[in-house]
């Protein structure tokens, strides 16, 4: 007499567990799909428009598209911890006789910076371009070529030919 009603009650907890989790697993799968489209990163602008942005910035080869193109991939595959893929890229930055002075300060800046651990690239690659060509550094040239002209002063070659 007691097993009808124990069974009756096990088979309605169990139809109440199962229409309970399919309703949950429905409800989440719902809910991630609209966050998801919320919390997409930023998009990196267009290799063109970039390039166009260097060229503005910088001066020299450094701001050359292929030398920015070679230099940042490189800088970026470094950071990976991918050399020799890299070296390979540096190869062809210097057969395009880009300089290397301007590879070493963009990983030292990527360095010093911190390099994201997170396994999305874009904030990496936004880290390499922030340090390939600084928005600070266009002012900065400008500002600072007038004082080494000017910087060079005599009166240190005078007190050496006035001592000899």
């Amino acid at each position: 007499m007691v097993f009808p009603l124990h069974r009756s009650l096990v088979t309605f907890l169990c139809a109440a567990f199962v229409a309970g989790t399919f309703a949950s697993a429905f409800a989440q799968g719902a809910g991630d799909a609209k966050p998801a489209e919320q919390q997409k990163p930023p998009e990196l602008k267009s290799e063109a428009a970039h390039l166009a942005d260097v060229a503005r910035t910088l001066q020299g080869r450094a701001a050359d598209a292929e030398c920015t193109h070679l230099g940042e991939l490189a800088i970026t595959l470094m950071a990976k911890n991918d050399l020799d893929t890299a070296f390979r890229h540096m190869d062809l930055y210097d057969r395009f006789g880009c300089p290397g002075a301007h590879i070493q300060q963009s990983f030292r800046c990527v360095l010093l910076a911190g390099i994201p651990n997170s396994k999305d690239s874009a904030p990496l690659e936004n880290l390499v371009r922030n340090c390939w060509a600084p928005k600070a550094a266009q002012p900065a040239p400008a500002a600072s070529a007038p004082a080494p002209a000017t910087a060079p002063a005599s009166p240190p070659a005078t007190a050496g030919a006035g001592a000899r």
